[in-house]
């Protein structure tokens, strides 16, 4: 049976949809073609003529995760009841995201892989990385400068790290403490401009 355009284009969809989550559950070898394939209801056989590599369905993958991240940041700030950059380092950093890495951040789940990778897979990390900061500028002041770059970089790093690092332990209090302790410090050095 002959596939149309548009159901070709919906399964190509749901291979990186499936991607996207699988990457970051596992890192970009600890999945192959084959279990892609089949977490998006497809068979191997129709890969190549959807991806041109695994290496071009990985960029695919971590361009919609990133940007299904600033989505969510963008719905976390409208239904903030406290300053909203405290609801996007609160939600970031909480239990939920760390508990759910196929659903989370791809900076914290891929970061390490993608330094690894060739200059066109690190441009998009690269250029993701610049409108998370983007997001976070513009939530923390009304005009951002180079000051308010350096806030959100700083921010945005130490979230990453402590959500990598809350993943690492086996201990749920040290877990917990890695979160809290960062969403804290983040938030009291943090103070949005207005």
């Amino acid at each position: 049976m002959r596939v149309t355009r548009v159901q070709s284009e919906e399964n190509r969809q749901a291979v990186i949809n499936a991607a996207s989550r699988l990457f970051r559950e596992r890192g970009f070898d600890g999945i192959g073609l084959n279990d892609l394939m089949k977490a998006a209801g497809l068979t191997h056989g129709g890969f190549y003529k959807k991806f041109k590599s695994k290496e071009d369905l990985a960029m695919q993958a971590c361009t919609r995760a990133l940007d299904k991240s600033r989505v969510k940041w963008a719905r976390v700030v409208v239904r903030a009841k406290e300053s909203p950059f405290a609801a996007i380092v609160r939600f970031y950093l909480s239990p939920r995201h760390r508990d759910n890495p196929g659903d989370g951040c791809a900076f914290a789940a891929l970061g390490a892989d993608a330094g690894r990778l060739d200059h066109d897979f690190r441009q998009i990390f690269e250029t993701e990385l610049e409108a998370h900061l983007d997001f976070l500028d513009n939530v923390l002041s009304a005009k951002p400068d180079e000051e308010t770059r350096n806030r959100s970089i700083a921010a945005l790093s130490t979230m990453v790290g402590a959500l990598v690092i809350s993943r690492a332990v086996n201990n749920p209090l040290l877990s917990e403490r890695f979160l809290k302790a960062s969403a804290d410090a983040i938030i009291a050095g943090q103070t949005p401009e207005s």
